[in-house]
């Protein structure tokens, strides 16, 4: 990143003297941190190869296949409608021009989407930088973006296609815009705060749990702003609506029904308590360990940066969302992503006061051990910093949990070559990405776990007895050309296996330590004798 001629760096190492002069210029350009911030995250969309959460691909990537090519799984959730379809259409959209440039090839479709979805996270980083620059100044805001790239956790799950990772965007353009946000001194441009409002409302549509974020803010609003009545009825209302129109109207088009998509999800979620049914955690989860892994080291630099700001907006925003989020029974880390990057905030701050508070030593002329000192501990902490998140990034992105997307990977490039007739997956259900990737019509079949009152689901039965249900699911099925399992039931299923002609093909590194079940050190693909 270049530094412009006429901009200069400011210092900041308390809140009070930022708000004492007036916002300068940024010394970096909008398009250099953003190319800068593209460049580093494309080359994160192509160090991720592991599976994290099964809503990656089949909440976003196999419904944006069924829309463009005609042939994608639907779960459940679809057909119950507390799913938008707002989040897939933009890569239906994607994957339409790649067929129409015949790019749609087994490799790029693996790649392409998280590459897609780096543009959209650079974004975010490029007003995390904007946000901490008009909060704070220059001095915390290179070091919040330091902050944002390297923690392992956004490298982890940021490029990946969640509806989380572009809600996440979608909250640091959406504070950048909000006037309550920002200090007294450093306002917000005249009518941002319809850009904002506008941000909001498209987060609640593609998430509508996002509407916790908002009210926050909104309430925030409310209680600072002088023109309380326009701010409800000429922009608050009116923007919703058309939001809330148009993302109906797609979801009619869509589901071929009216469906009110942010009702169904409050009643399944909230109101019936049906994410339970998918495990629950103790209220004190996302505090004690889900929230201070995903912030790893860097949670002393940002408690300490919370006290030394004093900027309780922002850092009671954290609360808040935390805080709510833990009355659900069901938890997951993705949940609270969008808040993770307003932690590395405060992280900034606090790098930021100690690189200040060396140079202000040298300013004063002190002596130069003095000097020296500041300066060794802001060289420490980022060699600290750097030194745990790397290694963690690197691991979980390229090693573990990497088997089920190998295996894939593997199908689809034999697909390819007419290799593939079948595919069973003798596994926990969504357990590896789907026709997404295969990107062939051929027959698949995976155990079922939809939500279901009375005897366990198929998934849950054969993970119970896996022979037996293998036994009896044989009876009925169409045999296939592949089957695919984990190694941990693979054991019980030789035999099986053996008596009805498959030999193994390829095996997969999965993972060196277990996540939920049992350890499933490795995916094993089998196919038929004669194949």
């Amino acid at each position: 990143m270049r530094q412009r001629k006429n901009g200069s760096s400011i210092k900041h190492p308390n809140l009070s003297d930022a708000e004492a002069k007036p916002q300068k210029k940024s010394p970096y350009s909008s398009k250099d941190v953003f190319l800068t911030c593209l460049g580093f995250r494309m080359l994160n969309a192509l160090l991720i190869q592991t599976y994290f959460n099964p809503d990656e691909h089949w909440q976003a990537l196999e419904v944006a296949h069924r829309i463009a090519f005609g042939y994608g799984h639907l779960t459940w959730e679809w057909e119950e409608g507390i799913r938008s379809y707002l989040h897939p259409i933009m890569f239906a959209l994607f994957y339409k021009l790649l067929a129409l440039l015949r790019l749609d090839t087994p490799c790029v479709m693996i790649k392409a989407p998280r590459l897609l979805q780096s543009i959209f996270s650079a974004v975010g980083d490029l007003y995390l930088y904007k946000l901490s620059f008009a909060l704070f100044g220059d001095g915390v805001a290179k070091w919040a973006l330091f902050s944002q790239l390297a923690n392992w956790f956004m490298f982890f799950c940021f490029n990946r296609t969640f509806s989380n990772s572009l809600e996440t965007t979608l909250t640091l353009v959406g504070l950048y815009y909000w006037p309550s946000v920002r200090s007294s001194l450093n306002k917000a441009p005249s009518g941002s705060r319809k850009w904002g409002l506008a941000l909001a409302a498209l987060a609640c549509a593609i998430r509508p749990t996002s509407a916790v974020t908002w009210v926050y803010v909104g309430l925030l609003e409310l209680y600072t702003t002088h023109d309380r009545l326009r701010f409800i009825f000429v922009e608050l209302i009116p923007i919703g609506s058309v939001v809330l129109g148009i993302t109906c109207f797609l979801d009619r088009l869509m589901y071929d029904s009216w469906v009110l998509v942010p009702l169904n999800f409050l009643k399944f979620n909230f109101l019936s308590s049906g994410g339970d049914y998918y495990g629950t955690h103790k209220w004190h989860w996302y505090f004690t360990q889900g929230f201070t892994v995903m912030v790893f080291t860097f949670l002393p630099f940002c408690v300490a940066g919370i006290i030394k700001s004093k900027y309780w907006k922002l850092s009671g925003l954290i609360l808040w969302v935390l805080g709510l989020y833990s009355i659900l029974g069901h938890k997951e880390f993705r949940f609270v992503l969008p808040v993770l990057p307003i932690s590395l905030i405060f992280a900034g701050y606090s790098l930021a006061a100690l690189e200040e508070r060396g140079s202000r030593n040298g300013e004063k002329k002190r002596s130069s051990c003095i000097c020296n000192k500041w300066r060794s501990r802001k060289q420490l902490a980022i060699f600290f910093l750097l030194a745990s998140n790397i290694p963690m990034a690197l691991y979980m992105s390229l090693i573990h949990q990497r088997g089920t997307e190998d295996a894939m990977n593997y199908l689809s490039k034999e697909a390819a070559k007419g290799k593939v007739k079948s595919i069973v997956f003798l596994m926990p259900c969504h357990a590896t990405p789907y026709y997404s990737t295969l990107h062939n019509n051929l027959p698949m079949r995976f155990l079922d776990c939809a939500p279901s009152k009375g005897m366990p689901a198929e998934s849950d039965r054969f993970m119970m007895d896996p022979v037996s249900f293998a036994v009896d699911f044989a009876k009925n099925w169409s045999r296939p050309s592949h089957i695919v399992l984990f190694d941990s039931e693979e054991r019980h299923l030789k035999d099986f296996l053996v008596s009805h002609s498959f030999r193994e093909v390829r095996r997969f590194f999965h993972a060196h330590f277990k996540v939920d079940r049992d350890l499933q050190a490795s995916v094993v693909v089998y196919a038929m004798t004669d194949t």
